[in-house]
Order: structure tokens, then C-alpha cells, then sequence
């Protein structure tokens, strides 16, 4: 009788703890994979482009666009993501077409919005942006001037969109076409490590720059950051020695 006790024991024991490995297993989450792109070059690429504007992309971006597609696609990706604005909508139509992946449009994944910054020339070290930036830097993410977005308004916009995509893609690898202040937001606040502080350790995010995170829940790792591919380089080397002066 006692042997029997024991082997009921012991089946009972080795059910519990299977139970237990099974639920730990159902718990866990998978790694997920994202590559986060910034949208091909626009039409006027010389001057800000905020949420005001809704641009098109500019022929060298459709070549752009066309050439970063294939490189994405060996990826083999199983979704496809992208802000509703036109010049992202446009890249990641080129991704679609190569592949046949439908675009699940994003509209909280929009450009910072800048206000009467629209349309005025980039000016290098000095104007509005760069202070403004400089004040994120140093800490002061909540600042922005009047009409324009913060970093802690960018970061709390987009977030909650990337919290829901990584979690009903567990596993998965996800395109993501956004724009190049979303991406460093995104980056600065997920990626281990990085913080606002670091904005000039990511370095150029350059039109159809690739950065490639891996994790899960807001533990994430970057396996590269803004890395442009050699057959977009060569388009943007092949245009630059086309304009005059």
C-alpha cells in the first residue's frame, strides 16, 4: 500500500511540475524582430516636412524606395507597417510590391509636428531646431516651442502604437516605415542603454536607413542602426554627381 501511496505521490508530483514548465512556457515571450525604416526621400528634401506637410517623394525616393524593397524582403518579413503620410505610404508601397505583403497604415506614426517650421530651409547649427534639440539632450524632453511637438509628446503619441503591434506579433518580423524623429524616439526609448541624451550617438538616420531591433515587452536591442544599404548608396552617389556646382 505504501509503494502504491508513493507512485501516486510521485505521478502527482511530476503532473504538478509539468503544469508548471507548461505554464511557464505559455508565459513566455517571444523575440520579435523590426525593422525600422525612415520613408525615401521627398520632393523637397532642403526644408522641413512636418505633420503640415503631406508630400510626395521625389524621383531619386522612388528609386530609393525600389532599391531598399528586395533588401527588406530577404528578410522575409510577415508584416508590413507605415505611417498614413504620403511619402511613407509611397515607400512602403514598393515594399508591398516585392513582398505582396498588405500595409497596415498607422496614423499615430505620423512626422513630428513642427508648426511654422513647415517649409523653411534646414539651417545646419542654428535656429529653432537645433536649440530645441539641445534642450532635449540635456534633459529637457518636456520643452518645446509653440505649436510644435516635444519629445515626451512624440514618445507618448507613438508608443502605445509600438506596445500593440510587438504584442499581437510575437515571434514575428515587422517592417516599419515611419519618419526620421519617430524613429529616434522610438529608439531612444526603447532600445537598452540609449536615453534622449543620446540622440547624437544614433548617428544619421538617412532616407530608407534600416535599423534593426530585436526583443520584446521594452527590452530591446539594436542589432544595427540607420544602416543604408550599398544599392541605396549608389543611387544617392549616382545623383549627387548629377547636380551641377
Amino acid at each position: 500500500m505504501l509503494a502504491i501511496l508513493t507512485g501516486h505521490r510521485k505521478k502527482a508530483t511530476q503532473g504538478t511540475e509539468a503544469q508548471a514548465v507548461q505554464l511557464e512556457t505559455s508565459n513566455m515571450t517571444l523575440e520579435i524582430r523590426v525593422l525600422l525604416m525612415r520613408h525615401a526621400e521627398t520632393a523637397l528634401p532642403h526644408v522641413f516636412h512636418g505633420y503640415e506637410s503631406n508630400i510626395d517623394l521625389g524621383p531619386r525616393g522612388y528609386r530609393q524606395a525600389e532599391a531598399v524593397a528586395p533588401i527588406l524582403a530577404a528578410f522575409k518579413p510577415d508584416v508590413l507597417i507605415s505611417s498614413n503620410m504620403l511619402r511613407a505610404r509611397r515607400t512602403a508601397d514598393a515594399i508591398a510590391n516585392v513582398t505582396h505583403l498588405p500595409i497596415q497604415i498607422e496614423p499615430e506614426l505620423h512626422e513630428r509636428k513642427v508648426g511654422n517650421l513647415q517649409g523653411s530651409p534646414v539651417m545646419g547649427e542654428f535656429g529653432v531646431w537645433p536649440d530645441t534639440l539641445a534642450k532635449w539632450v540635456s534633459g529637457d524632453t518636456a520643452y518645446t516651442p509653440e505649436g510644435m511637438e516635444s519629445f515626451d509628446q512624440i514618445r507618448d503619441r507613438v508608443l502605445p502604437v509600438w506596445d500593440r503591434v510587438t504584442l499581437e506579433n510575437q515571434g514575428r518580423t515587422i517592417v516599419i516605415v515611419a519618419h526620421g524623429i519617430v524613429c529616434r524616439v522610438l529608439m531612444l526609448s526603447l532600445v537598452e542603454g540609449y536615453n534622449a541624451a543620446d540622440w547624437p550617438r544614433l548617428g544619421r538616420i538617412a532616407n530608407v536607413s534600416i535599423s534593426e531591433l530585436v526583443g520584446s515587452g521594452r527590452s530591446w536591442r539594436a542589432e544595427r542602426i540607420g544602416y543604408v544599404p550599398d544599392e541605396v548608396r549608389k543611387i544617392n552617389e549616382t545623383e549627387e554627381m548629377r547636380t551641377p556646382g
